[in-house]
């Protein structure tokens, strides 16, 4: 076992499929972190994972996140200190409605495979 530590990058280190910034944050072999952030105005794409789950957890901002899965399907105002959960296979999407940036910390179980787990999907905006 060995510790893991990680400074979070002034830059995004990557795109994420849904056309959020991520910046990359600590992993271990269960799980990984990361900093979801939309500029103000902006809708990310519609996916859905194919085999991952997320909790995410709002650190400024507000919005809106769409989730549905199967029948069920609801929106849910983001603001600080709202947690929400995206099991496997649920369509989801969000949206950042305020004039400052919207910034989102996620954890991903397991760590993100990579590019290809996410696949667009129809999505609400």
């Amino acid at each position: 076992m060995s510790f893991t530590t990680c400074i979070r990058a002034a830059a995004p280190d990557v795109m994420a499929p849904d056309g959020s910034e991520v910046r990359l944050l600590a992993a271990a072999s269960r799980g990984s972190m990361a900093q979801f952030t939309l500029p103000p105005g902006a809708v990310s794409k519609a996916v859905a994972h194919r085999t991952v789950e997320e909790v995410w957890l709002v650190m400024q901002g507000q919005g809106r996140m769409w989730r549905k899965s199967g029948v069920q399907e609801e929106t849910v105002e983001l603001r600080p200190g709202v947690s929400i959960s995206i099991h496997a296979g649920t369509s989801f999407q969000f949206r950042n409605d305020g004039d400052e940036l919207l910034d989102c910390v996620g954890v991903t179980m397991p760590p993100w495979p990579g590019m290809d787990e996410a696949v667009e999907v129809p999505g609400i905006w």
